[in-house]
């Protein structure tokens, strides 16, 4: 934890069970979490992890014994759950570590609204956990527990009614990898409906994630790679461990993140005058694509919620991260990888456009990524930072985003790991590399 008391990062709790994630720790958390919203329901489900049982049983067992009654959808992707609580008003917890390896684990707290938790609600809730003074029913009031195993064919349905999907006929041969997380199930199903060819991967649950790592990134998607280069798929796609989240490949055998996404739907699903929100961290195309188009752009600290909550208060078209995260509005305020999916078969579709032919319609920039372990303060290493030559301008919406001739880089203290993530940013390939090394470097001391 990055400060005493704290307990939420950027997406949530997360840590090792039985060690970070203690018995007292997830039973008190979801006393906090009866307390705090004092509903008479609320909804849980998770995705596939080894420790999923565990951390559900005593979550479980802590909201029961705030007096709240549980509806149990089961596995499912992180926006299922997000819109079974909007449907039904009510609050609910997703057990969940995204993308981390297999030995973390976590929780997510959805507002009755449909989106994660405000820091002002996990603050509350991290008062109440400290405090000892979350609400215990008696006897008489503790809460029971409910199924609703069949939701995940309402959440399918929603997310092709959204993307305006029921009933198309998509003639695409794609191939999708899962990665044995929560849309094992959901987005199979999703793609079968639009009458695509589909050859999966990875699509049966296995919390060990045997056969890659939860984070959607080209070296974890050989096996995808690899199929996508045999020329035979029009598209690829992969989510990460609860789908929130989706990248792809074009049919080149090309990878395509939120950097190339979202500007692809900036262009084909935004309008002049329109709003479009984004962390610091995504790259320069969505300026130039937002720029040309007359649309306005905001930029945001990293983090899903406040990415989220911004498109809320700006009424914006569009959201959306580097990650392959997209919030599309119209379907639901955060992020859904199976809508992201949807919105850009749904381009192919209408304007038989190759995804190879999307990607050549928007500006090119290099962007690299890579990260550090933490070894000491953080305003140390931002000294360090601020007293190099070179430097233009610096940005602190986010760590430090700072630009020199070449391109931009981005430091900052990742928010669910000890780490210091650098990005960077540049026309010229080489360029991004010599900069992302410069400050991996600096980072690093």
């Amino acid at each position: 934890m990055e400060k005493p008391g704290r307990l939420f990062g950027t997406n949530g709790i997360r840590g090792v069970p039985n060690e970070d994630l203690t018995s007292d720790l997830c039973i008190g958390m979801g006393r906090a979490i009866a307390s705090h919203f004092n509903a008479s329901r609320i909804a849980i489900a998770r995705d596939t992890r080894q420790s999923g049982d565990y951390i559900f049983s005593l979550v479980s067992a802590g909201l029961l014994s705030g007096g709240s009654d549980l509806t149990n959808i089961g596995t499912l992707p992180t926006p299922g759950l997000q819109i079974y609580c909007k449907m039904h008003a009510i609050p609910g917890v997703m057990i969940t570590a995204s993308h981390n390896p297999p030995k973390y684990n976590g929780l997510k707290v959805i507002e009755p609204d449909g989106t994660e938790a405000s820091r002002q609600t996990e603050e509350d809730l991290e008062r109440l956990f400290h405090s000892g003074s979350p609400k215990k029913a008696d006897w008489r009031s503790l809460g029971s527990i409910t199924s609703e195993p069949e939701f995940y064919k309402t959440y399918v349905e929603r997310v092709l009614d959204s993307a305006k999907m029921a009933g198309k006929n998509v003639k695409l041969k794609i191939a999708f990898d899962a990665g044995n997380g929560a849309s094992y199930l959901t987005t199979p199903l999703l793609l079968q409906k639009t009458g695509a060819k589909l050859t999966t991967l990875n699509s049966n649950p296995d919390g060990l994630f045997t056969s890659r790592d939860s984070e959607p990134k080209p070296e974890n998607l050989t096996a995808l790679s690899s199929l996508m280069k045999s020329g035979e798929y029009d598209m690829g796609i992969a989510h990460d461990g609860d789908a929130d989240r989706c990248v792809f490949y074009d049919e080149k055998g090309e990878f395509l993140d939120g950097n190339s996404i979202l500007p692809i739907l900036t262009k084909y699903y935004c309008k002049r005058g329109d709003t479009v929100v984004t962390p610091v961290s995504t790259s320069d195309s969505l300026e130039d694509v937002c720029r040309s188009n007359d649309i306005r752009l905001i930029r945001t600290k990293v983090g899903a919620p406040l990415v989220a909550r911004t498109v809320i208060q700006e009424k914006a078209a569009l959201g959306g991260e580097e990650n392959g995260g997209i919030i599309y509005p119209r379907h639901q305020y955060c992020r859904d990888g199976a809508i992201a999916a949807m919105l850009i078969i749904s381009i192919m579709n209408s304007t038989g456009k190759r995804l190879s032919d999307l990607l050549s319609e928007i500006p090119r920039y290099h962007v690299l990524k890579s990260s550090v372990q933490r070894k000491g303060k953080w305003e140390d290493i931002e000294a360090r930072i601020r007293s190099i030559d070179g430097i233009q301008k610096i940005d602190e919406t986010d760590g430090l985003k700072v630009w020199e001739r070449t391109g931009w880089v981005l430091i900052r203290p990742s928010g669910t790991e000890p780490i210091i993530r650098v990005y960077s940013n540049a026309k010229d390939e080489e360029a991004g590399r010599k900069l992302l090394a410069k400050y991996l470097s600096i980072a690093a001391q």
